[in-house]
C-alpha cells in the first residue's frame, strides 16, 4: 500500500509539537528552502516510499510557492524535507514530510516541521494522513474532514468515441479553466492550472457544453504507469466522458491511479465501474476552519502532495 508524508513512524512522532528533538541535533542542523533541482532528491525518496509521483511534478509545484519548500541539511547532505506551499491569503497545503530513513530517531523532523510550519501563518492548512496517524495531527491541531481513497489498475475501455463536448485544451480554454478550477478548490490556483495543462507529457482534455466549461482532467506519467488529476465535472455522464477520453490516450497495458475524496460516491462509482479497485486509503484533515471547495464536483483531486 503506498505511503505518504505523514506515514513515517519517526516522522509523525517528531511532527508532535510536544516532542523534542534528540541533544544536539540542531547544532549542526539547518533547514532551508529548496530550488527546483534541490527538490528532486525529495522526489526520488517519495518514489522510494512507492507515493508514485508524477514524473515532472515539481516544475508545475514548484513556482507556486518558490518559498514554500523546506530542506533539512547537515552539511552537503540532506535528511529531510517538508512542504507547505500558500495558494492564497487563506489557504494552504502541507505535504512531502520526510526523513531519510538512515536518520530517523534525531528530531530532524520535528526540527523541519518547526522551521517550516510558521511559513503558513494564519491560513487554514490542509494534509493527507493514514488513518492511523489521526490522533498525532489532531493534537497538533488538525481535524479530519473526509477519506480519500486511491484507485489503481488497468481501466477498461468501452470503445466508443468521446462525445464531441470532449475536447483537446487550447490556450484559448485557459481562462475559462482557471475559473472553473477555483469553483473546486480552496483557492485560486490560476498560475498552476496553466503550468499543469501545458506541461510536457501532460494530456488534459475540457467538457464544454454550449460554450461553457463543465469539466475538466488531466492525465500524467508517473514513475508507475499514470495518474489522474485532477478530475472534474459538473455531472457523472460529464467525469465518465472525460475519464474514457484520457485514458485512452495512454498504452492498455499502463497503469492508472486515481484519487478519489469518499463523499463522491459517484466518482467511486465510475472507478469501480473501469474496473479500479482501492489501493491506498488516506484522510484529508485541516487546521482552522474548512475551506471553500464545491465537493460535489470533484471526481479526482489533483495530487495527495499538494492538494
Amino acid at each position: 500500500m503506498p505511503q505518504h508524508p505523514e506515514t513515517h513512524p519517526d516522522a509523525h512522532r517528531e511532527a508532535h509539537p510536544a516532542a523534542h528533538p534528540e541533544p544536539g541535533a540542531a547544532d549542526t542542523f539547518t533547514v532551508t528552502t529548496a530550488t527546483p533541482d534541490d527538490w528532486q532528491q525529495v522526489v526520488r525518496w517519495a518514489t522510494d516510499e512507492q507515493w508514485n509521483p508524477g514524473r515532472d511534478d515539481t516544475a508545475s509545484f514548484h513556482p507556486t510557492d518558490p518559498a514554500g519548500f523546506f530542506l533539512g541539511r547537515r552539511g552537503d547532505a540532506t535528511l529531510s524535507s517538508l512542504s507547505i506551499v500558500n495558494y492564497s491569503a487563506e489557504y494552504a497545503f502541507l505535504g512531502y514530510y520526510l526523513v531519510h530513513p538512515d536518520h530517523r530517531g534525531q528530531g530532524l523532523g520535528l526540527a523541519t516541521w518547526r522551521a517550516a510550519f510558521p511559513h503558513a501563518g494564519a491560513r487554514t492548512v490542509g494534509l493527507d494522513a493514514v488513518p492511523a496517524q489521526q490522533g498525532t495531527y489532531k493534537r497538533a491541531g488538525f481535524t479530519p474532514a473526509y477519506d480519500t481513497l486511491r484507485y489503481g489498475g488497468h481501466p477498461a475501455r468501452p470503445g466508443t468515441p468521446a462525445p464531441p463536448e470532449v475536447v483537446p485544451v487550447t490556450g484559448a480554454h485557459l481562462d475559462a479553466l482557471a475559473r472553473y478550477d477555483r469553483r473546486c478548490f480552496p483557492a485560486d490556483r490560476s498560475g498552476f492550472v496553466t503550468r499543469w495543462l501545458t506541461a510536457a507529457g501532460h494530456t488534459a482534455r475540457a467538457y464544454v457544453r454550449d460554450g461553457e466549461i463543465a469539466g475538466y482532467g488531466v492525465i500524467r506519467p508517473a514513475h508507475t504507469g499514470h495518474r489522474i488529476g485532477p478530475l472534474f465535472a459538473d455531472t457523472p455522464q460529464a467525469a465518465e466522458a472525460l475519464f474514457d477520453a484520457l485514458t485512452a490516450t495512454v498504452d492498455p497495458a499502463a497503469e492508472v491511479s486515481l484519487d478519489i475524496p469518499e463523499p463522491r460516491r459517484a466518482a467511486h462509482t465510475l472507478a469501480t465501474a473501469r474496473g479500479l479497485v482501492p489501493t491506498s486509503h488516506t484522510v484529508r484533515m485541516y487546521t482552522g476552519p474548512l475551506p471553500s471547495e464545491d465537493q460535489p464536483r470533484t471526481y479526482a483531486v489533483t495530487s495527495l502532495e499538494l492538494g
